[in-house]
């Protein structure tokens, strides 16, 4: 799974893909609509893969967290919960280990809806994980 093209833009719902950049803006496309608009540096842009989430020991990538929801849900788009003890109660299952003073609702809510929006698009999968560690030891020598 490669999130570096995939992109969320404060003040913006849904997730876009990076079409193409030059020196004073972006090219984005929606991944729900596919309408293309220019986005610049001052819009809060961040590509998924430089996006952690804080567990009690450091943080653990997005990418590991939609992987975890994808082989708990069996590649199934996940419904949202009702309440906000309902959402705590579904990431502590995803994510036992993630830190409940720094991870607020509203990021479990981002995750899930960003999670259901990559499934739409066949986004998500397990391949990376397997290639990231067996490269890991290629890195650390």
């Amino acid at each position: 799974m490669d999130l570096s093209n995939i992109l969320s833009i404060t003040g913006k719902s849904g997730l876009f893909k990076l079409i193409s950049r030059n020196q004073t803006n972006f090219v984005v496309e929606s991944l729900e609509d596919q309408h293309r608009f220019p986005a610049f540096s001052h819009d809060g842009i961040a590509t998924l893969d430089n996006i952690a989430i804080f567990t009690e020991e450091g943080e653990v990538s997005l990418q590991s967290v939609f992987q975890a929801i994808f082989r708990k849900y069996d590649g199934k788009k996940v419904d949202m919960p009702k309440d906000n003890k309902a959402f705590k109660t579904f990431f502590e299952e995803v994510l036992p280990e993630y830190d409940h003073e720094r991870v607020y609702v509203s990021n479990i809510k981002k995750v899930i809806l960003w999670y259901n929006i990559l499934v739409d698009h066949q986004l998500v999968d397990l391949e990376e994980e397997k290639n990231n560690e067996e490269e890991t030891p290629k890195t650390n020598e």
